[in-house]
């Protein structure tokens, strides 16, 4: 199991402070929140990579409904250059309330699924470095040889890890094209619920029937350990590895960002991360 930190919130020298601090303390990913309005994450991610040598980047998430796929493309080719190939892109539908109706975003959830579906195809033709063509009901794409980047140094890809909505067919179809799950959990009233250890095995099941590679996917999951107490923090989520997680990722929101929260964020980096 590896273990990352999701950055609440902060600019571009907290990110590189704290980045540094999480591989220091041995952190395995330090990730951050993409917004409609606020810092920019991809310019936190770079000074993060500028002061670090082994720990993984990314975002947690990029809701690519609402970003023009090309450009996330160019971000995530830069970055995994300048990182030497430490790039992760975590993507989903992303959460209507933190602006999309504010700046005009598209709010359906319907074409958001499908402006999802179309811009991962994009991103991920862009990346092969080679002329690209593409037809959607909402892109269309024609080759261009206009200084180019070079495809990532990973290969055959940057990770992808995508949202899946349990039990939702379409969204575990989509999930299964490629290389790690975000799982959310709904009950039979359509609620989100708490993930079990037998949700992270059955996921395991569904993946490992329908992935090629699925020895390599990822199940990656979030939540919150007392860095005080390593033991608990073991039990909490040794039962998760056990069951089939691959990453634990240190989430401590924030409802309103202050230094106080902030301060308790670097301390739980500090700590370390949980070891089951």
């Amino acid at each position: 199991m590896k273990s990352g930190v999701i950055l609440p919130f902060g600019d571009a020298r907290v990110a590189a402070d704290l980045a540094r601090e999480a591989e220091q303390t041995g952190w395995d990913g330090f990730f951050v929140f993409e917004p409609v309005w606020g810092w920019d994450a991809w310019v936190s991610l770079a000074a993060a990579a500028m002061v670090t040598e082994r720990i993984r980047l990314g975002t947690m998430l990029s809701p690519l409904s609402r970003m023009r796929p090309w450009k996330v493309a160019g971000e995530t080719v830069s970055l995994d250059h300048l990182s030497n190939g430490r790039v992760i892109l975590s993507v989903g539908l992303g959460a209507v309330d933190t602006g999309f109706e504010a700046f005009g975003e598209e709010t359906d959830r319907r074409t958001r699924a499908a402006l999802l579906d179309e811009a991962l195809d994009i991103v991920t033709g862009l990346w092969s470095g080679e002329p690209f063509s593409y037809d959607g009901a909402h892109y269309r794409v024609r080759p261009s040889t206009f200084m180019p980047p070079p495809p990532p140094v990973q290969r055959p890809r940057i990770p992808i890890w995508v949202v899946g909505a349990w039990p939702r067919d379409r969204s575990m179809r989509r999930v299964v094209k490629y290389d790690g799950l975000l799982p959310n959990v709904f009950d039979e009233e359509g609620k989100p619920r708490a993930l079990t250890p037998d949700d992270v095995r059955a996921r395991r099941e569904y993946v490992g029937e329908r992935h090629p590679h699925s020895a390599r996917f990822d199940i990656v999951i979030e939540g919150e350990t007392p860095g005080d107490d390593p033991q608990k923090a073991a039990d909490e989520v040794g039962p998760l590895a056990d069951a089939g997680m691959t990453w634990w990722l240190e989430a401590l929101w924030a409802a309103e960002p202050n230094e106080q929260h902030l301060a308790r964020f670097r301390e739980r980096v500090r700590r370390g991360p949980p070891v089951p």
